[in-house]
């Protein structure tokens, strides 16, 4: 009896020393592998370094993660080495905009990746485009010139371009009426008055209410930016328009339009609303930002695209008669804007001669 309880605590032993011995194996330290979830040991034979975003701007922080292909975060373990530069830890910024190569190492084992580092674009302030296509025998066409001062009275980023239309005699007389059939087949026109907002936009009914539209078409976010400098010599103009590129528009197919325009036309207006006291002739009224001139196509000259890459700046040169048409070249002044592929206005800016104006960037 006492000999089986011997043997049994002797078998009991041995079993226990087993299983012991086993589990102390197991939960001996690292041995480069790892169970893959479904029993099957991974070995560790590779390593990747990634990105958290693979193009910043100059000042903006990059984050890497390294993993083995066992699915283990080395980050911590690994030394990471951007261009000759061991770093302090896992995130990289640069001061200076270019091409960086950041190289993981753990172990025997290395992987790469490329950093892009580009300058901030540039932006510039946005002016909203206003293109008023009216008539002095328009009876309600001064509901859109009241909206148009409603606007200019709570911004000076309204670019404002009024496009005469009418006949030199019968019931629809204008004496500056402008040749742009083609733009208001661009735009659709279907009436008169209508007043398109960028070219794409139509200014909606009734304008003076609604000049908050306008308003909020502005702002300082615009991807281009125009610098108008201009001089009278006699009889002639001198007009250089520049623009400058805060991104790359080397494939968007731009277009440059430059207007002349005068001021303090005096001609009746036909009134058939509330506005300017309600009269249904307005005597003498005062007629401005009429069209006089467009000294590129309507509807834009090519700009070259090589011309239109990041910081670029293109300059289009006007050395130009007055127009025959103009009453008195001291009320005259330019617009110009640049229109996309869609024939959207990006930006636009007017400036008197005599002026030498700069960049509006932010």
């Amino acid at each position: 009896m006492k000999t089986n309880l011997f043997l049994r605590a002797f078998f009991l032993c041995l079993l226990a020393f087993t299983f012991g011995c086993s589990s102390s194996s197991d939960d001996s330290g690292s041995t480069g592998a790892d169970d893959d979830g479904g029993g099957n040991v991974v070995t560790l034979t590779s390593i990747t370094i990634s990105a958290n975003i693979a193009s910043v701007y100059v000042g903006e922080t990059v984050t890497f993660t390294v993993t083995g292909n066992d699915g283990s975060d080395l980050t911590a373990l690994a030394d990471i080495v951007v261009d000759g530069t061991t770093l302090a830890s896992n995130t990289f910024s640069s001061a200076v905009a270019g091409t960086f190569n950041a190289v993981a190492t753990y172990n025997t084992f290395t992987n790469s990746t490329v950093i892009t580092v580009d300058t901030p674009p540039i932006v510039f302030n946005k002016n909203v485009l206003i293109e008023d296509y009216t008539g002095a025998w328009c009876g309600y066409c001064p509901r859109v010139a009241y909206g148009i001062e409603r606007v200019q009275a709570s911004t000076d980023q309204a670019v404002v371009v009024a496009i005469h239309r009418g006949n030199s005699s019968g019931s629809s007389v204008d004496p500056y009426n402008f040749p742009a059939g083609d733009l208001e087949d661009l735009v659709g026109l279907t009436g008169y008055p209508t007043a398109m907002l960028n070219r794409t936009t139509s200014w909606s009914y009734p304008e003076p209410i609604n000049s908050g539209q306008v308003v909020n078409l502005t702002g300082d976010d615009a991807a281009l930016g125009l610098a108008l400098s201009s001089t009278i010599n006699g009889s002639d103009m001198e007009i250089d328009v520049n623009v400058k590129f805060g991104e790359d528009f080397s494939s968007s197919n731009l277009k440059l339009v430059v207007y002349v325009l005068e001021d303090g036309l005096i001609y009746d207006q036909t009134n058939y609303t509330t506005y300017y006291g309600g009269t249904s002739v307005i005597s003498d009224f005062e007629h401005n930002h009429v069209l006089r001139a467009s000294l590129t196509d309507l509807l834009g000259d090519e700009i070259p695209s090589a011309e239109t890459t990041k910081e670029s700046v293109y300059t289009a040169t006007f050395n130009v008669g007055i127009p025959s048409n103009v009453s008195d070249d001291s009320n005259i002044h330019v617009v110009a804007f640049v229109v996309d592929d869609s024939n959207a206005a990006l930006n636009s800016r007017g400036g008197d001669f005599g002026e030498d104006q700069t960049f509006e960037e932010n």
